[in-house]
Formats: C-alpha cells, sequence, structure tokens
C-alpha cells in the first residue's frame, strides 16, 4: 500500500471527479512535459507520492512503439496496472496493444525494464483488484461509471 499524505488525499480527490475525463490530453501532454524536463524523475502522480510508470508496447496494427503514463501498484516484484480510462465505455488503446504483444517497456522513474504482460481473470483478477483499490481507490469509481470489466495485467520483469 502506497502511503497517504495530504498530496495522496487530494490526487485521489481530484481522480475520483467525473468531469476529468473530459481533460486527458491537457493532463497527459503536461505530465509528459514534467517528466521529460526532470529527465524521468518526476511525474504529477509522483509529486501525489503515486506510483507513476510509462509503458511502452508497440502498436499491434503500425508496429510503432506507443508510450503511455500509467498509475501502477507495486506486488511481489510485479506492476499491476488497470485499463480503467477513468471509467469511459471503451478500452484504452494501450490495452488492445498490450494484449497482442509478448512483451512491453516500463519506464519507472527513468529505470527502464522489459516485462513479460498477463491479464489475470476469475477469482485471481478479483483478488488483485482488491490490491489495486488499496492503492487507488478511485477505481471502483471508474468501475461504477462503465458497463465494461476493467482489465488488469501483471507487468513481470524479464530477468536479465
Amino acid at each position: 500500500m502506497v502511503p497517504v499524505n495530504p498530496l495522496t488525499r487530494l490526487a485521489i480527490a481530484i481522480g475520483g471527479m467525473p468531469w476529468l475525463p473530459r481533460y486527458v490530453k491537457q493532463i497527459v501532454w503536461l505530465d509528459r512535459g514534467i517528466h521529460r524536463l526532470s529527465r524521468g524523475r518526476v511525474t504529477l502522480l509522483t509529486v501525489a507520492r503515486l506510483p507513476q510508470l510509462y509503458l511502452t508496447v508497440r502498436g499491434r496494427k503500425s508496429g510503432q512503439p506507443r508510450t503511455t503514463p500509467l498509475l501502477y501498484v507495486p506486488h511481489h516484484g510485479a506492476y499491476l496496472i488497470a485499463g480503467s480510462n477513468w471509467g469511459a465505455p471503451k478500452l484504452p488503446v494501450w490495452v488492445l496493444n498490450l494484449r497482442h504483444a509478448d512483451t512491453a517497456k516500463v519506464d519507472v522513474k527513468g529505470r527502464h525494464t522489459e516485462v513479460t504482460t498477463r491479464q489475470p481473470e476469475g477469482e485471481e483478477r478479483a483478488q488483485l483488484w482488491q490490491v489495486m483499490i488499496r492503492t487507488w481507490p478511485n477505481y471502483s469509481k471508474y468501475a461504477e461509471r462503465t458497463d465494461r470489466e476493467i482489465p488488469i495485467f501483471v507487468l513481470t520483469p524479464v530477468p536479465g
């Protein structure tokens, strides 16, 4: 579980607002700018003491690498991520790309790691969902906003 401080509480409060998804492009643009200027050391989520990674996966149609900033939950040496899209009805594109990839890359605080990916189902997914909600309670709100089941992925670092 991530330690909670006033900035974390503020991020969770803002992150649960129903109007927030309208500003996704602006938020991602700002976050990428901060990330670039800090040479990978700082992001909007890390300022709030929340874990963030940059997921790079090849586009399933273009074959080009696509990078997306995501909140993650550390769990037993792996990274848990959710395709919540803030509860929007459509899956984020990175989910579709990740489902077609054998491996991906993550950047956590400027450290690049190759990972294998898998999407847990059933009871395992339910257990991991609870782990994720402890870090980011808004996942519950996002699940209420959509009719789709929010996919979870386990990203495991490749030894080497």
